[in-house]
């Protein structure tokens, strides 16, 4: 069974920092684009990062640019998400996906093996 596995949420003070990490299994995903998405309670689903294969260049929309960092290791097959200056409106369902169509890298219509997700709470 193909699958990506999120984990690393939990709660955080405004200001504070997180990483979170993506697991995957049944096959290899050096290949691929791997990205970060996040659903807030009401919202749509929303672009927060993608790192490509190779030589694994990042590119992230603004709402979290300078605050959050994509890594991988294809050697285990993980990326993660390294998460600072934490705010309120980053409270989300956090999601890790692989890009399996050519197209909008911001587009989630692109991704496939979504992976269950792990919640994010930034609260004082």
């Amino acid at each position: 069974q193909v699958q990506l596995v999120e984990s690393g949420g939990g709660l955080v003070r405004p200001g504070g920092s997180l990483r979170l990490s993506c697991t995957g299994s049944g096959r290899s995903f050096s290949g691929y684009t791997m990205a970060w998405f996040r659903r807030a309670p009401g919202k749509e689903r929303e672009f927060v990062g993608a790192i490509t294969w190779g030589v694994g260049t990042a590119r992230y929309p603004d709402s979290t640019k300078g605050r959050f960092t994509i890594s991988r290791d294809n050697a285990n097959n993980t990326v993660s998400l390294r998460m600072d200056s934490l705010k309120p409106e980053d409270t989300a369902v956090y999601y890790c996906a692989a890009k399996v169509r050519a197209g909008d890298t911001y587009d989630d219509l692109n991704y496939a093996y979504w992976g269950q997700g792990t919640q994010v709470t930034v609260s004082s």
